[in-house]
């Protein structure tokens, strides 16, 4: 099946749950019809609590098929905005949700990276789709080998990561960030030390056209 047949057949279920809901409402427990508006409810206290059951297993149900649609229609989007494969798009959406970043940012940080090339290597060695450095991929986790860095799903799993532990470390200033993502936080932090402003264009690059917040700090 088709990727995106296959993400829009997810969101499928939700109207199906929706009738199911409407069918516990009108049903009591035991096939019995509900009793008109202004007749006195008849039935047993474990009646209603079987019911209220029910009916809170078809919401969460729903809410569960609305998260689906939602995701998938997200991912969707992204990779038509990015002209991308919806594989590519699933992948890099759930890792960035996986590591708590924006996956509208997680975009263009792999489009300005490496051109959603996965087998990008850079001058100075960085590899794949977030172009991550095989140092950096080993702390992370140290049975990673250079190879592994071109698989898509291990190479955004740690380049992710690595993103949003620098959002930690420098007090979520996304543009001091996103700089050291791509100059290295030990550069970033010498320049910083000495009055300096490590900005190179790459934060403004990667942030025009997002609705994130964009900070006061380096450029």
């Amino acid at each position: 099946m088709h990727a995106t047949q296959r993400l829009l057949l997810r969101g499928l279920g939700l109207c199906v749950v929706l009738l199911a809901v409407g069918a516990a409402i009108s049903l009591l427990p035991g096939g019995a019809r509900a009793s008109r508006a202004g007749t006195p409810y008849t039935g047993t206290a474990a009646d209603l609590r079987s019911l209220r059951t029910a009916l809170d297993a078809e919401q969460g149900e729903a809410e569960l098929q609305r998260l689906r649609a939602d995701r998938a229609e997200s991912i969707l989007s992204l990779a038509k905005q990015h002209t991308v494969s919806v594989d590519l798009a699933e992948i890099l959406y759930d890792e960035a949700q996986r590591a708590g970043i924006d996956p509208a940012l997680a975009f263009e940080i792999v489009r300005l990276e490496s051109g959603f090339n996965p087998r990008a290597v850079s001058g100075v060695g960085a590899i794949g789709l977030a172009q991550v450095m095989p140092r950096t991929a080993v702390f992370y986790d140290s049975t990673v080998t250079r190879d592994d860095l071109f698989d898509p799903t291990t190479n955004v799993r740690i380049g992710f990561r690595f993103f949003r532990d620098l959002l930690e470390r420098y007090d979520y200033n996304l543009r001091t960030a996103l700089l050291a993502y791509n100059r290295g936080p030990g550069r970033v932090g010498t320049i910083l030390a000495r009055g300096g402003n490590p900005a190179n264009g790459y934060a403004s690059r990667i942030l025009e056209g997002l609705t994130v917040p964009k900070g006061p700090t380096p450029q």
